[in-house]
């Protein structure tokens, strides 16, 4: 346990889920630092974590979403001689001995994320956007019982000092969505790998559900991901960009019709000149993720 690990929360308007989260972290065998960004929230966000004095809390001005309010509690753990980042997901909560076994299993060579098995509100029933993930996994490190995958959401990510300083922070890009898509390319781009370990767990209390604006926002994301990958070319990779613009509304007519379908080929289309005529934040972000 001589190895500091830092958790960092980034909260907006996730009052009813902060008793569960913080004190989960409290009662961690592994002893954390617990670094809280707060998104400007409207509710009582920041009353409720003003009760915990363990909590180093930031209160953000704005809505900065995800990734750039992660950003500022990331950098600022680094500075304090951080060993490990934790990411956890304000809807989020863990066991015991969760963060015990990541720092163990994260000691494997080259492993730049380790997240654990992620569980639905009920506890019992897998997570199924986490299923999805993990049904991709490439390798089974049984010796280790860590299953390594290409991506895994960012609900609860254990991240190593030297990933951190390779491959750098949050692409600033991306809004709300996305952005650990396009860390996880870069992480894979750097020569590190993401594991998934099979010997803890946390809890993820949300219900997924489908929605055009969020599936066309996520959309775009992806777009923008395939745009800025570093393993490809410039030229790869705005063809591969320009695939995603026209196989997405093709996979999500089945749940729109060809209606809504061809109005998000649209906004895509649109999202993807945008970025064909106006190269520079896409060379700012490629050179940013080399």
């Amino acid at each position: 346990m001589d190895k500091k690990v830092f958790v960092i929360i980034v909260t907006y308007n996730g009052a009813r889920w902060i008793d569960k989260n913080i004190i989960s972290l409290l009662q961690s065998a592994y002893p954390v630092h617990i670094i809280v960004v707060d998104n400007k929230s409207t509710d009582n966000s920041v009353a409720l974590l003003r009760q915990y004095p363990e909590i180093d809390l930031i209160l953000s001005e704005e809505n900065l979403g995800f990734g750039k309010a992660n950003n500022i509690a990331m950098k600022k753990a680094m500075d304090e001689g951080a060993d490990y980042l934790f990411l956890l997901n304000q809807d989020a909560w863990v066991f015991k001995n969760t963060i015990g076994s990541l720092v163990n299993k994260i000691k494997l060579p080259m492993c730049g994320i380790m997240s654990p098995k992620h569980f639905s509100g009920d506890g019992i029933t897998p997570d199924a956007g986490f299923e999805t993930y993990y049904s991709k996994k490439h390798v089974d490190i049984t010796s280790f019982n860590v299953a390594i995958v290409p991506f895994v959401n960012a609900a609860a990510w254990m991240l190593s000092r030297a990933c951190v300083e390779k491959v750098g922070y949050f692409e600033p890009l991306f809004g709300h969505y996305g952005e650990d898509r396009n860390y996880c390319d870069r992480v894979a781009y750097h020569g590190f790998t993401i594991g998934i370990d099979n010997d803890s767990k946390i809890i993820h209390d949300r219900v997924i559900t489908r929605n055009y604006n969020k599936d066309l926002t996520q959309s775009k994301y992806k777009v923008l991901s395939a745009l800025i990958n570093p393993a490809y070319p410039m030229g790869s990779a705005y063809a591969k960009a320009l695939r995603e613009t026209v196989g997405l509304p093709k996979y999500f007519a089945k749940f729109y019709g060809w209606g809504k379908a061809m109005g998000m080929l649209a906004s895509l289309t649109c999202y993807y000149l945008k970025f064909l005529f106006n190269p520079a934040p896409i060379k700012t972000a490629r050179k940013n993720a080399l």
